[in-house]
């Protein structure tokens, strides 16, 4: 009902009432009145009592005309006391409260900078002592049954960023795994570690390189333990590390190897120096892209400050995801993303995996679970397309995607717009962005 029949609504009853009130008085005056002998004041109670469904109808009267005549002062204001302001100071409320969620008012996305520190286990506490021996286990080849390899053959961080840019990493004998090594850098802030997200901790991923026969090929952790022992210049600083009066066995070694890998952390980046307030950190292009980064939905699995769901911080969220999402046979048969199903059952239709970090992805090609794509753009556009859903096209009017059930037999338009070639571009520039300034350059050097 609109504002002209209201009104015409509140005349009528307006009418109704004075008429009501009219016959209801002259009853009680006349009539009820004189036959209960009541007196005068009596009489207007009287009437009051038989009208008070009238004067019930006549608040309501009362209400609706106000909030007819003076919506800025009843309507208006209820919704900004039940949902907050209506018209919002983003830029004063991020200063005030940042990430602050107003009822009725979606939060924005918060941008986060990586902490300087790693968290640890109570019962593994990151010291100087622990550190150093972690770093001379992580290089030490005397871990691998033949002597050929160390983590750091595979993780490489004195040279490059943290892997080996292989498809497949190379073990013993020469064998190649069938998974790309991930980068060491920042794992101190993984939730969970491995592709397919097995391993726990650092502590639980330290021990599985050594012991798997295609990698370092070590037949027992107790091998493990008496390779270290028969080297006497460990002792000491095993001693310093846990104590002299501890034995040396696997939990230590692995304990001083994650000690150390949580100390490899790249806050140098221009994103960091964005955060922190440096508005010139980022170029157009990589804001265009960060921007792209959040509307296109990459943060909904990419998120938090080490860019990756399988991270420490809060929200905890799914470390692992499906992949692919989107039935795309130019990517899925391209590149074998279904070969490998990750942590789902092997045989499975659909492939799962932990989500890896973005930090440093520039530097460390070739990518996906399989290493079976070497460039960055390509990525991007198959992440686009296979997890977001996301069309590929230069043509603005190229946004409706006509999608068939053969199971239910219905058919689909879905509207969304697609994504440019220059799209593309800003978020491989965004993602640029997220590289740390010493290994880049490392890599302008040639030591990557």
């Amino acid at each position: 009902m609109g504002n002209a029949g209201l009104i015409v609504f509140m005349y009528v009853g307006i009418g109704l009432l004075i008429m009501g009130f009219s016959v209801l008085l002259f009853m009680v005056k006349f009539e009820l009145g004189p036959v209960s002998n009541l007196s005068p004041g009596r009489r207007w109670l009287m009437t009051l009592v038989l009208g008070s469904g009238m004067v019930a109808f006549s608040i309501k009267l009362f209400i609706l005309a106000t909030l007819v005549k003076f919506p800025d002062l009843t309507i208006k204001w209820s919704i900004a006391e039940q949902k907050g302001p209506l018209v919002v100071d983003w830029e004063q409320l991020n200063k005030d409260a940042p990430g602050i969620r107003l009822p009725g008012i979606q939060q924005a996305y918060v941008w986060r900078t990586l902490p300087d520190r790693a968290p640890f286990p109570a019962w593994n506490p990151t010291t100087p002592e622990k550190v150093a021996l972690g770093k001379r286990l992580f290089h030490d080849k005397a871990l691998s049954i033949d002597r050929t390899l160390s983590c750091s053959s595979c993780h490489d961080v004195l040279n490059g960023a943290g892997e080996d840019h292989r498809s497949g990493s190379l073990g013993v004998g020469g064998q190649v795994g069938g998974r790309n090594a991930p980068t060491v850098w920042n794992s101190g802030f993984q939730s969970v570690l491995f592709w397919d997200g097995r391993a726990a901790s650092l502590e639980d991923q330290a021990i599985g390189p050594p012991l798997n026969p295609v990698e370092m090929g070590m037949p027992s952790a107790e091998a493990v333990e008496q390779r270290i022992r028969d080297n006497p210049s460990y002792r000491e600083p095993f001693a310093r590390a846990f104590g002299a009066d501890q034995p040396i066995t696997i939990k230590q070694i692995t304990a001083a190897i994650a000690a150390y890998e949580r100390t490899l952390i790249t806050t140098d980046t221009p994103y960091d120096r964005f955060v922190r307030g440096d508005e010139e950190a980022l170029s157009k292009a990589q804001l265009r892209g960060m921007a792209l980064f959040q509307s296109v939905g990459c943060i909904l699995c990419h998120a938090g400050p080490n860019f990756s769901a399988a991270s420490v911080f809060d929200p905890p969220q799914e470390p692992r995801r499906l992949f692919p999402v989107f039935d795309s046979p130019k990517y899925m048969t391209r590149y074998n993303l279904l070969k490998d199903t990750g942590s789902n059952p092997s045989g499975s239709k659909q492939a799962a995996w932990r989500v890896p970090s973005l930090r440093n992805v520039a530097l460390t090609a070739p990518y996906l679970h399989n290493g079976s794509v070497d460039n960055l753009s390509e990525v991007v556009r198959i992440m686009a397309t296979v997890q977001r859903g996301k069309r590929i096209s230069n043509d603005v009017n190229d946004n409706k995607t006509i999608v068939w059930s053969g199971q239910d037999k219905t058919l689909a338009r879905i509207e969304s717009a697609p994504l440019s070639d220059r799209d593309v571009n800003d978020l491989v520039e965004f993602l640029k962005s997220l590289s740390s300034d010493s290994l880049l350059a490392r890599s302008k050097s040639g030591a990557l």
